[in-house]
């Protein structure tokens, strides 16, 4: 699937740099458009593969370091984008029994969709804590950024379903999706609260087992 996608996005640069001064404005952007779909869609291609292998991986159940995770990941954001300022507050010593590789991938998208989403706001804070809730450890990640309507949440975590225009926000919405088969793959639930305007929080929670899910 790749293959043809890079053809077309190959060719249509080539018609641009050498033939650009033959085709006018009209025939240019339509080249780019081109280019800018075959590249969604070989961005959509790798985003089911990230699914099928989350599907797919075996778990391997350790203790893993929830808060020196997500501190990585907002480091590694923040040197990507050096021209943004976000507040972290991340509690320390967070901790849960989990694949270590697959609870990544899942901070790693929670975290980027908090950082997305806070885009537009003045002072973006990002937090991320645990509390306890009918006597279980429950996690989350929690932004103040556009937040969204709560008679769509059901469509959260669908692949490819987004609540917010892709001009605005721009995403394959594949990204909660994975974060849910990771969640349930560890006999686990989440969800979301939040409201137009005012930000929005997930939470998590696992189930702490010597192995997991199988």
């Amino acid at each position: 699937l790749r293959g043809p996608l890079r053809s077309m996005d190959g060719f249509s640069l080539v018609l641009i740099e050498d033939y650009g001064d033959k085709l006018g404005d009209e025939g240019k952007d339509a080249l780019k458009r081109i280019r800018a779909a075959s590249q969604h869609m070989g961005n959509l291609i790798d985003d089911m593969l990230r699914l099928s292998q989350v599907t797919r991986a075996e778990l391997s159940v350790t203790q893993v370091a929830l808060s020196a995770i997500a501190r990585e990941i907002a480091d590694g954001m923040e040197r990507e984008h050096p021209g943004r300022s976000v507040e972290w507050a991340i509690e320390p010593g967070l901790g849960v029994r989990a694949d270590p590789a697959l609870m990544r991938i899942a901070m790693q998208n929670l975290l980027q969709n908090a950082r997305k989403f806070t885009g537009k706001t003045e002072r973006p804070v990002i937090r991320v804590g645990a509390l306890e809730r009918d006597a279980r450890k429950v996690y989350f990640v929690a932004d103040n950024g556009v937040g969204f309507d709560m008679a769509y949440a059901k469509n959260l975590f669908g692949a490819f379903q987004r609540l917010h225009h892709a001009g605005d926000f721009p995403g394959t919405g594949i990204g909660l999706a994975i974060v849910q088969r990771i969640i349930h793959r560890h006999d686990g639930r989440i969800w979301a609260e939040a409201r137009e305007g005012g930000g929005a929080t997930f939470f998590f929670s696992v189930k702490e087992s010597e192995n997991g899910s199988e």
